[in-house]
């Protein structure tokens, strides 16, 4: 039935192109004629004429099959009396004389009969004995039909097989073959009752036609094969029967039937969803593969498929359309239908075996139209690559990122593209975030790790682009996650100088740039020099530096850094995938329903990746991250300690404590900052040890410990405070082994740029070290400087030397 589209057209849909309705009767229609652009065009009234179909062959139906019970179906008409054949058939297609009658599967006998137009177009009955009609349009072909299934039109009749004039056609007797049927004749009265033979009312029963509908009803059942003399025919024998080879050099030579229709019809009516009438061109000749001049040589398959008219596509397939035909613009027709989010068409050529073509591709196209479900259904074929680049070396993640389809970037992310990608000038994705304005996408990539600093052919970083659009939003965000400002391009401009000084972007960037030079006349009071530009030697996803400004001291080189945990003897840590608890949510664990969310008591991450406000510090529960057995997507708000180190850091040499860590970034409350990384010793391996600065006990028992002294990443550099600015929490990640939690530093206050991080070593600590070395936190509440140690030493000395009494009391 008809369906209403969102373009407003009409068009039929089909659950398959294989359940096209094809035994409909098809009335000759007024409006099937040539087009007003085709040259030299002329109305003919043979276009109103039916034409044969006895070459046609349409593919097998299994309801057919069934119904026929593997057995001709053909119906033999001698004399006004039928009788139906049931020998064995060999091929399973169906043909058929016309699309006045039904699909029929047919013995060889009877096939090699329909194709030399010995069925009847009219009444679907074999005309090889009896008497009936013959046109003969040449003399190496014979057109055979009855005398009332001659087509008329405006009271002339014409032969119903190529639609010449029927009084050309001379009345023909043929004695009756030589030939056996296991079905009884059947009286030709006996179709006043019901129709043809009892096989033939089902098979039309089965497709949903009126059994009391014959083709060419207005003729009575009784005239369509009472046809010539009564007297009987002179017994003959029959003409020897030929071979499938001999009746294809037949049909070969036959002289090609008068044009019809004009090529250029086919584009239209495929263009317009015009089922009936690409039908009839097909069978008249009309070549599938057309180009259209001026529709950049586009086929009638690239109309069909833009329109979404998937059994128009396949019936120009079946009739040999080439389906990675490409048009001017080197566009297939897959290209037309995944622009135009035609789902099935999509599903029905990439079945037929379409292909896709290099460069600019159909999943370029998806992405760009925003069509999830298309870029959804090409990934999952297997075929397409994801991470193709086409002539501008722009991806599919490019066109989501710079079109804002956020869903999009989210899948395509899951799907593993690869965000580091550069196009020919040398832009990647959050180039073009930035952009295009989208924050969403632009922090989806930086909390997939993409590249702040990266910078094009011009020089100019994500910063440049957000500040030359005005894209505040954007500015912001690269700036908190520490975009230089100051950087220049290659013609000498900083982000700042890219935008029009009354933007709010130049607003924000020029604070930040006043409080960066606060910050940098702080830190470069005394020159600074940079020993090593990353420490981590590219092992993290943000430089390292380490700067000294107060001595000659080298930078340290007498440990490894690695940026997790490591082992040098067996741990036994429990890794089997079996025993993870995880989640099953579809997106981002942003729901309650989360049982990784559930084991930490709820998640306590919000959207940027920050603890909530309400997370106690004092005493931290244990947090249960997202792991590889969760059903989430990889960008899920659950998974911020695996993610590693985000926050720009620096190593620098302090006046008194040896070398610290310091901000070079702000960085909110209850941010991630790093994690104590080192080797995992059992409490019997770190009591031989003779240098213990370096532990961490991993739980409250003392049973195992991390050792940062050999092995380690930046937080062995971390010094003590007794006022810290970072506390310490026991978070799972890729096991959920108790006994071996990562400990993970989160920011306890908001933290300033250039301000050196610490956390409480604990009092035990001080306990042992306090005889070898005072704190120099330099905390007004410092509890182990050298002043608090000295004011404690005397305050225990007077309590020794009062009275007993007085002690106890």
């Amino acid at each position: 039935a008809p369906a209403q589209v969102a373009d407003g057209k009409e068009r039929t849909q089909i659950s398959s192109p294989e359940s096209v309705n094809l035994n409909k009767p098809q009335e000759p229609t007024s409006d099937l004629c040539l087009s007003a652009d085709v040259p030299g065009s002329v109305m003919e009234e043979a276009q109103e004429l039916p034409l044969c179909s006895c070459r046609m062959e349409t593919p097998k139906s299994r309801e057919i099959l069934t119904l026929a019970d593997r057995k001709c179906m053909a119906t033999e008409s001698v004399d006004g009396q039928l009788t139906r054949c049931q020998g064995a058939i060999l091929k399973h297609e169906m043909m058929r004389p016309s699309n006045s009658v039904q699909l029929l599967v047919l013995c060889e006998d009877h096939r090699n009969g329909m194709v030399k137009h010995q069925c009847c177009p009219g009444c679907g009955f074999f005309c090889r004995a009896g008497t009936f009609m013959e046109c003969q349009p040449d003399l190496s072909i014979s057109h055979r039909f009855h005398r009332a299934c001659a087509s008329v039109l405006k009271g002339q009749s014409f032969c119903p097989h190529c639609g010449e004039e029927a009084g050309k056609a001379k009345e023909v007797t043929i004695a009756k073959a030589d030939t056996t049927s296991t079905v009884p004749p059947v009286p030709a009265l006996a179709l006043e009752h019901g129709g043809r033979a009892d096989s033939s009312l089902s098979a039309r029963s089965a497709h949903g036609l009126d059994t009391a509908a014959v083709p060419g009803s207005s003729r009575s059942p009784t005239t369509l094969v009472g046809l010539g003399t009564t007297v009987p025919p002179p017994v003959l024998q029959g003409p020897p029967r030929e071979t499938l080879e001999s009746i294809l050099v037949a049909l070969d030579t036959e002289k090609p039937k008068k044009l019809r229709f004009h090529p250029k019809q086919l584009y239209l009516s495929a263009k317009q969803g015009e089922l009936k009438k690409v039908l009839l061109m097909l069978v008249d000749g009309i070549d599938p593969n057309f180009k259209m001049d001026s529709q950049n040589k586009r086929t009638p398959l690239h109309a069909a498929a833009e329109g979404g008219y998937k059994d128009i596509c396949h019936m120009l397939v079946q009739a040999g359309a080439n389906l990675d035909m490409c048009d001017e613009d080197q566009r297939t027709p897959l290209m037309e239908a995944c622009e135009n989010n035609y789902m099935e068409t999509v599903q029905y050529l990439l079945r037929a075996g379409a292909s896709d073509v290099e460069g600019f591709t159909c999943l370029h196209l998806a992405a760009k139209s925003g069509h999830y479900n298309i870029v959804e259904h090409l990934l999952s074929t297997g075929l397409i690559n994801i991470n193709c680049q086409d002539d501008g070396g722009w991806t599919a993640m490019i066109w989501a990122t710079e079109y804002k389809h956020v869903d999009q970037v989210n899948l395509l992310l899951c799907k593993g593209a690869d965000i580091s990608i550069r196009d020919k000038e040398e832009n990647i994705c959050l180039h073009w975030a930035a952009f295009s304005g989208s924050v969403e996408i632009a922090e989806l990539l930086l909390n997939a790790r993409c590249d702040l600093q990266a910078v094009n052919i011009h020089g100019d970083s994500p910063l440049h682009i957000a500040a030359r659009e005005n894209r505040l939003e954007c500015v912001t965000l690269f700036l908190t996650r520490g975009a230089d400002v100051f950087l220049k391009n290659r013609e000498g401009e900083t982000p700042p100088d890219c935008c029009s000084h009354n933007s709010k972007a130049w607003a924000a960037l020029q604070a930040n740039t006043r409080e960066r030079d606060d910050k940098n006349t702080r830190l470069s009071r005394v020159e600074e020099k940079v020993l090593q530009s990353d420490v981590a030697l590219g092992q993290e996803s943000v430089p390292l530096p380490c700067v000294n400004s107060v001595d000659s001291e080298p930078h340290p080189d007498d440990y490894k850094y690695i940026p997790e945990n490591c082992v040098t003897s067996p741990m036994n840590i429990d890794r089997n995938i079996t025993h993870l608890q995880y989640c099953v949510c579809k997106e981002d664990c942003s729901t309650s329903i989360c049982m990784c969310g559930q084991l930490s008591l709820r998640c306590w991450y919000d959207k940027r990746g920050c603890l909530l406000p309400e997370f106690c510090r004092e005493e931290p529960p244990l947090i249960f991250e997202c792991n590889h057995a969760c059903s989430c997507w990889r960008t899920c708000k659950n998974r911020v300690v695996q993610n590693g180190i985000r926050t720009r850091l620096q190593v620098f040499r302090t006046s008194k404590k040896g070398w610290g860590v310091r901000a070079v970034q702000d960085i909110p409350q209850g941010t991630f900052v790093c994690e104590y990384v080192g080797e995992i010793i059992s409490e019997a391996e770190a009591e031989m040890r003779q240098n213990d600065t370096y532990l961490f006990s991993l739980d409250d028992k003392d049973l195992y410990c991390i050792d940062a002294r050999f092995y380690g990443n930046i937080s062995r550099f971390l010094n003590h405070m007794c006022e810290p600015n970072l506390f310490a929490c026991r978070v799972f990640t890729k096991h959920q082994d108790l006994r071996f939690p990562h400990i993970a530093f989160f920011a306890s206050e908001n933290i300033k740029a250039g301000e050196e991080l610490g956390f409480n070593y604990g009092d035990h600590f001080w306990e042992v070290k306090s005889k070898l070395f005072s704190c120099d936190c330099g905390s007004s509440k410092c509890k182990y400087s050298s002043a608090a140690m000295a004011s404690l030493q005397c305050l225990n000395g007077r309590v020794r030397h009062l009275p007993p009494q007085l002690i106890i009391n």
